[in-house]
């Protein structure tokens, strides 16, 4: 799933301020230069069955603009079950290291229209007022985007300035679908891959200073029919709030492995469903949200 955000973006949100200049959303791609397509069985990209299991390798690299240390890790995402969330029942993916932040729990709800995200556990304090948010739109259309959340005066639990006040925060999230093409990563080679971007702006206002930070987190994350999310990468800006250098974080995630299974009823006629498929070593690592946020696994 991508995290809009998906959850990876408000993850990293809430620990960090994150630096570029806030600007208006264009029209995507150049309005009418190119025509949309439509992309049948689209929920086919987003498999859900319980048990489903993916493993992914990441790296992540951070640090002042000019010193940069770099991690890798592991993280295994599965599809854990169902609960209901305010009378609506969501997906459960379980994620032992997404991002290289630790254990969660993510909630998705997808139907024939969509993909909704329903936020996280454990979840930010800004998360909660935003979700849940939609972070796919079926039938998927190349190209397209739409908006995903746009709020001003949220409480951003974060005190920055050390004023004893925490932050108030405007928050803009959107997603595109941007094309289908060739991607390798150490699981294989996949063709048609849906590639998508997730786009994050926010502006902090300092309740000491008064002054207004702004930030973004760009996620891209390309996704295989039958397999899920196969790659994702996101890259944060932070800006100092004092006159310490600014940080930046990149993180990366590839898919390894991975064991999928479809309920006959989502696959059309002429497609039969993956049994059992795992490719790679049996690392014990779970699955990225998109998603988006935020991650679409994840960016949704």
């Amino acid at each position: 799933m991508l995290r809009s955000r998906t959850t990876r973006q408000l993850h990293f949100m809430s620990g960090a301020c994150l630096f570029l200049v806030l600007g208006v959303w264009p029209d995507a791609y150049g309005g009418d230069e190119q025509q949309p397509y439509t992309i049948e069985q689209s929920g086919d990209y987003f498999p859900d069955a319980v048990g489903n299991r993916w493993i992914y390798r990441g790296q992540i690299t951070e640090g002042p603009l000019q010193i940069v240390d770099k991690k890798f890790f592991t993280n295994v995402s599965t599809v854990k079950g169902t609960k209901a969330i305010n009378g609506v029942t969501v997906t459960i993916y379980h994620d032992t290291n997404a991002g290289n932040h630790g254990p969660s729990d993510s909630f998705y709800r997808r139907d024939s229209v969509g993909i909704v995200y329903y936020g996280s556990e454990p979840g930010t304090a800004l998360e909660k007022q935003m979700t849940p948010y939609q972070i796919f739109r079926f039938p998927l259309k190349i190209p397209s985007s739409f908006p995903q959340f746009d709020r001003k005066g949220l409480d951003f639990g974060m005190d920055m300035d050390r004023d004893g006040t925490d932050e108030k925060i405007d928050v803009r999230g959107w997603n595109s679908v941007i094309s289908q093409e060739r991607i390798t990563v150490p699981a294989g080679t996949f063709s048609n891959a849906i590639k998508v971007e997730a786009r994050m702006t926010m502006r902090i206002h300092l309740s000491g200073s008064r002054r207004t930070i702004t930030g973004s987190d760009v996620m891209t994350a390309w996704f295989a029919k039958r397999v899920g999310l196969v790659k994702y990468s996101e890259r944060q800006e932070l800006a100092a709030v004092t006159e310490d250098r600014g940080v930046v974080t990149e993180i990366t995630e590839e898919l390894e492995g991975y064991e999928v299974t479809f309920p006959k009823g989502s696959l059309s006629r002429l497609e039969s469903p993956l049994d059992h498929i795992f490719t790679g070593q049996a690392l014990d690592h779970e699955l990225s949200q998109v998603i988006l946020p935020t991650r679409f696994r994840s960016y949704p």
